[in-house]
């Protein structure tokens, strides 16, 4: 078997790292959101909220100390070589985007785990006082979306079989 450099995979996941690095940045340093629960209002439904996030999706397991939040970290990291792997021997192009994006969000997460000992969120989408989601960041968007991306493929689409050796060049010529 041979393997192709995922190239659209590759170049999602950097931009959506960088991006998502870039913007925890601008938000606690230049916007000077810097401590905890500091907030911009940006749009009537859209605020800046600077949260520390000590947990993961829907603040499940939540890390109260070192070792738990190593634990994350180990538990996010396997994960995060798992959707690499997959994204490294995927041939379809717009599953390697969306492998990418997860793979991105994730690596932008585990950083922020161990650089900060949480993950930095700082959007909030809101409607009046409701709010449908918590707080969260771009490599949480970017994840969520990746997924619902590869769900929508697998259930709504349905790619054409290769026919056998249609990816083998012919040598007569």
């Amino acid at each position: 078997m041979t393997w192709k450099l995922p190239k659209i995979g590759l170049i999602s996941a950097i931009s959506l790292f960088v991006l998502d690095q870039v913007l925890k940045w601008w938000v606690t340093g230049p916007l000077g959101l810097s401590y905890e629960l500091a907030e911009r209002d940006i749009l009537p439904i859209f605020t800046l909220r600077n949260v520390h996030n000590h947990g993961v999706s829907l603040g499940f397991l939540r890390a109260n100390s070192a070792a738990s939040t190593w634990l994350l970290v180990g538990m996010t990291g396997a994960i995060a070589v798992a959707v690499l792997v997959w994204m490294w021997r995927e041939r379809n192009r717009q599953d390697q985007f969306a492998l990418g994006m997860i793979a991105g969000g994730a690596l932008g997460n585990i950083l922020d785990r161990v650089r900060l000992g949480y993950v930095q969120d700082y959007a909030d989408l809101h409607f009046g006082t409701w709010s449908p989601f918590l707080n969260f960041n771009l490599a949480d968007a970017a994840i969520t979306v990746g997924v619902l991306i590869l769900l929508a493929r697998a259930l709504l689409v349905r790619d054409k079989p290769r026919v056998d050796g249609a990816d083998v060049e012919k040598s007569n010529a």
